[in-house]
């Protein structure tokens, strides 16, 4: 099966984003008796259906920046551009910023360095450079995992500088770049792989390994099975966190890929775990944009989806600066 990677990437994690955003911060309860089967509006924020959320515009500010190569400065100046006017915001209107993410921008106006602008304390491990992560894809494809780690390293320390969030972010891209050309259960085995190796050169990410046991147990070594090196495939929904700490957005997004067949069935999985609805369903909806491919996304919430016209020629214009195609080896 062969796929247009950014436009997987842009619209599956926005339509995820758009899918969790009237349910954010419904918990798991009134999930259970009000179950998201479709793509709703109004409800927390008030919003149309179809509207995604700061972590949609944060990814598309990333993505149009890469448009004209990789400059940190500019992804920086696009972030402000989006909190101060609304830029890349679905309808014109900035209604949902993280504290982290609110805190790095206004530092960042007020003079402070793009890649030492996010906050780095042990409270500051929230899931706002996730969120916005995936579109850094078609431009590290192909390069060493060592400037990998040095340009993901600048990219999340914008607004998040934290060496968990970083290390969070290399887990979800490094199964994204795996997820191009194996299944799901291959590209994690082979995250973790890689990732042995990165954690040996770089002891500060090394210190943050422990809080992702479930996604990179032990020593990550190759194996015959499947759930040996993977804890969370046999996690129960009970221990899965959907709040808005990075290592539970991690688990919970890779869980519901993990308990899935369809980009449809993964995306709904992870909004109905409730909380953080619609950073999680984000994240799930770019992989799964990966792993199924754009063509599989329901029809119907395409049809809703806010400025669908313009995430496709963001897409196109990422797809032409960095051309990739995913071809599958399943």
């Amino acid at each position: 099966m062969k796929t247009n990677l950014s436009k997987s990437i842009l619209l599956g994690l926005s339509v995820g984003d758009a899918l969790g955003v009237p349910v954010e911060f419904k918990d798991r309860k009134y999930l259970e008796r009000f179950p998201i089967t479709d793509m709703a509006g109004y409800g927390t924020h008030g919003q149309p259906p179809g509207t995604w959320s700061d972590d949609s515009s944060l990814s598309f500010c990333l993505a149009e920046s890469l448009c004209r190569g990789y400059d940190i400065q500019d992804i920086s100046r696009l972030f402000v551009k989006w909190y101060n006017e609304a830029y890349w915001s679905a309808r014109g209107e900035v209604y949902d910023v993280g504290i982290s993410t609110r805190e790095a921008i206004l530092r960042i106006k007020s003079g402070e360095q793009s890649i030492t602008a996010g906050l780095d304390g042990e409270f500051d491990n929230g899931n706002g450079s996730l969120m916005r992560i995936l579109p850094l894809l078609p431009f590290i494809k192909n390069k060493d995992d060592q400037e990998i780690v040095k340009i993901v390293t600048e990219v999340s320390s914008v607004t998040h500088r934290h060496p968990r969030c970083i290390l969070a972010c290399l887990i979800i891209l490094l199964v994204a770049d795996e997820l191009c050309e194996y299944n799901l259960i291959e590209a994690i085995k082979r995250m973790q792989i890689r990732l042995r190796d990165i954690l040996k050169r770089h002891p500060r990410l090394l210190t943050q390994k422990q809080h992702f046991d479930r996604i990179i147990p032990g020593n990550s070594q190759p194996d015959n099975t499947n759930k040996a090196l993977i804890p969370l495939q046999d996690a129960s929904p009970q221990s899965i966190r959907s709040s808005g700490y990075v290592v539970d957005t991690v688990e919970a997004s890779l869980w519901s890929l993990l308990h899935s067949r369809s980009y449809k069935e993964a995306v709904l999985k992870a909004v109905n775990l409730g909380e953080d609805t619609d950073t999680t369903a984000c994240v799930t909806g770019g992989l799964a944009g990966i792993l199924y491919g754009h063509q599989n996304i329901p029809q119907e919430w395409l049809k809703i989806l806010a400025r669908k016209t313009d995430i496709e020629k963001l897409a196109e214009m990422l797809e032409a600066k960095y051309p990739n195609e995913c071809v599958k080896k399943i």
